[in-house]
Formats: structure tokens, sequence, C-alpha cells
């Protein structure tokens, strides 16, 4: 309910409670962790869960740090009859959506990237074998963000303004599939959750490719954001278009696009999720390829194969982000993180 109060527009009510009926719209109603869920229902119907600390021991983490099936079908059945759920591959809702096909693409690192790599993980060991509580996990998600930059190119980690080619065989496997992708008319979107990484692939790719590539990032005004969707939508428009995965990953329609490249992970199901359907969406005509970067033994690997196992679980209730990392034991994060066979060309 809303009232005319000089022309501006005001809530009626102050608390949510004195309405007759509340409803709220998310398309992510899950995004990191099961809190996320909590929050929702207890704007919707207060106490329904229980409170915060209750729910956390009951259903959280038994579900997101134990995987436990039987508390996940509990929780289903509790929040089921307050949900509306539609998605765009059902009929009911657009019958003529193309095919979205995903596709792991594997990599190996190259001798320098190993030699960084291990050198990341033997410095992250020796600090947090003593730092405990917010030290420990902020040792734990540095070593990982510098793990994936590794992963992703040595002049990303060492900042260093080196050069890019012959050096990572993430890098190379892209070129590769870029060359397929313009040799067939195709459009991209590359996604990377670093800015910087952003910043070194564009003047990259465009020497590569001889073509124009477009970058937004979250440092893009709102009318030049506004005036690069729509050039690349554009029949001429640049072929790549380089996203910041928070600045390009929600709200954009670039339906221009039919392949979609996760260049480093998120590892959070609904974020790639969302990010993926800027191209994979109603108005798009074409299939739409999804190609998600794994460089082969690293925790690249390893993660991916955690979330792949649990998809089940989290296609009930669950969203993965990172922070369960932190609550690992040493022992589980030195066998998480270690180079195993085949990580090197």
């Amino acid at each position: 309910m809303l009232r005319d109060a000089e022309a501006r527009w005001q809530p009626v009510l102050d608390d949510p409670r004195d309405a007759e009926r509340v409803r709220l719209l998310t398309g992510t109603p899950v995004e990191n962790r099961l809190s996320d869920l909590w929050s929702i229902f207890e704007f919707l119907n207060p106490g329904y869960l229980g409170a915060e600390k209750h729910f956390r021991e009951t259903w959280a983490t038994p579900i997101e740090r134990y995987q436990n099936r039987k508390r996940a079908d509990g929780l289903r059945r509790l929040v089921q009859p307050f949900l509306l759920r539609r998605v765009k591959t059902d009929p009911r809702v657009i019958a003529d959506l193309p095919d979205k096909i995903e596709t792991k693409e594997t990599c190996t690192l190259t001798r320098e990237q190993a030699t960084l790599y291990q050198a990341v993980v033997d410095d992250m060991l020796e600090k947090i074998e003593e730092a405990k509580g917010i030290e420990r996990r902020g040792q734990i998600l540095a070593a990982l963000s510098k793990l994936k930059q590794v992963c992703n190119h040595p002049a990303h980690f060492l900042k260093d303004g080196s050069a890019l080619p012959g050096r990572s065989g993430k890098l190379a496997r892209l070129e590769e599939l870029l060359d397929e992708v313009l040799a067939e008319g195709g459009r991209a979107l590359l996604f990377t959750q670093f800015t910087e990484f952003g910043g070194l692939l564009v003047p990259h790719l465009e020497r590569r490719f001889g073509r124009d590539v477009a970058y937004l990032h979250g440092g893009v005004a709102a009318k030049a954001r506004r005036v690069m969707v729509e050039r690349f939508q554009a029949e001429d428009g640049p072929p790549l278009f380089v996203l910041s995965l928070k600045a390009g990953g929600t709200g954009l329609n670039l339906t221009a696009a039919n392949h979609v490249f996760h260049v480093d992970r998120w590892w959070n199901p609904a974020v790639e999720n969302q990010a993926t359907d800027r191209a994979f969406r109603i108005g798009q005509r074409r299939a739409v390829h999804v190609h998600k970067f794994v460089c082969r033994g690293t925790l690249e690997e390893r993660i991916d194969e955690l979330i792949e196992s649990k998809k089940a679980l989290a296609g009930m209730v669950v969203g993965t982000g990172e922070g369960w990392l932190t609550e690992l034991s040493t022992r589980e994060l030195r066998d998480l993180f270690r180079l195993r066979e085949g990580a090197v060309e």
C-alpha cells in the first residue's frame, strides 16, 4: 500500500506485519548462504523458521557443512508452500527459448604458473598454522584469491605489467576457443571476477584478433554503460565483450552473444547463472554455449568436483559461496590446494 504525499510516494506501513498480505520477489532466494533464506522468511512470516541461531544449528550447518540430505528435504518441505517458482525453460513461461549447452574447459598450468602456485600454497600453510579466528579466515581467502590469479596468468598475480603470450594454459585455451567462435561468426561474453585481469585481457585480445573488445567494469558510468550495451547489441558491434562479474553479471540484456565464458570461477551457481542469463534470456534466438574454465590438478578442479557432487542438494535449498572454505582444517586445506598429477603442461 502506498500513498501520495506532496507528489512523493511513501510506504504507509512501517512494519510489514501490519499488512494483510506481504509478497517478496527475488531471482535468488539463496545466493551465498542459507541465512539468505532465513532473512526472507523472517520478513514475510516472522518466527516461521525460528530464531536465527536455531535456524543455523538446525538447518544451515547440517546442510551447508555436512550436506545432510534429510535436513535439506525437511527445510524444502517447510518453505515449499510459500514459494512460486518459474524458470525460463518452463513452457508456461516461454516455449521457444533455445538450448543452453554447458562445457567444462579443462586446461593445464605452465611451469611458471605451477611454481608460483606452489609458492602461494606453501606460504599460506605456514601462515595459517598458528593463526586463529578471523585472521585465519582472512589468510585462507587471500590465498584463494592469489591462487585464482595464478591460474589465470602469472602477470595477473605478479602485477608487473609483463607480457601475456605463451605463459598461461588458461589463456592459450581461451584463444583457441575464441578463434572458433569468431570463425563461425559468433559473439561472446567473457566474465572475470577480477577487474585488473579484464584490463589485461582487453588489449591482448584486441591485438591477438584484430577486433574491438568492449569492457564493462564497476568504474564505467551509467550513461557509458548504456552506450556500451547498445553498441554490443547492434549488428556491427564488437564481437567480444569482457565484463567484471559484479558489474556485468546482472541487469543487462546481451542476447547478441551466443557464447559465454566464465574465465575464472566464483564457485557460486546462483552468481554464475545470473551472469550466463545476460545472453540466455527471452529474446535469444541462438543456442547459448557456456564455457567454464578449470585448471587441471589445482584447487579449481577440486572445488568444481565438490560443487558438482552436491548440485542436487544445492538445487533444493543451498547456494554455494566460498566462505565454507575458511572452516576447513589445515589438513583438508593442504589436500584441497595441493598440485596434483596432470596439472602442468
